[in-house]
């Protein structure tokens, strides 16, 4: 699945990064706590979380994550997204909650991890 096709299922808004919607990504993980994204999470997917700051960003970056999707409506913070648009990591934002995302993800066919 790749971006375009995340942003179009979550009616999500693109932050930064629209000419990078063609990247693809094959899990998902949904959390809050950056420290179970790095125990639990797999390289190379797509980061939903609520958090807003820099340290999504960075942990994405561990991660080697492909982009990073704020839920909840909540904004980043133009600190989060000057750091993604350093880091070339697609930021994007939706007002639905996290459970809704993961599902709606799922049954689409994007993989846990």
């Amino acid at each position: 699945m790749n971006l375009l096709e995340v942003q179009k299922i979550l009616d999500a808004k693109i932050v930064w990064g629209e000419h990078l919607m063609h990247v693809e990504v094959s899990t998902g993980f949904g959390c809050d706590l950056m420290s179970d994204c790095l125990a639990f999470a797999k390289p190379k997917g797509l980061m939903l979380t609520g958090l807003c700051n820099t340290q999504a960003i960075r942990t994405a970056e561990i991660l080697d994550a492909k982009a990073i999707l704020i839920v909840r409506g909540k904004q980043p913070s133009q600190e989060m997204i000057a750091l993604s648009r350093e880091k070339e990591l697609p930021l994007l934002t939706t007002e639905k909650l996290m459970f809704d995302c993961c599902g709606l993800l799922f049954k689409a066919g994007l993989e846990g991890g």
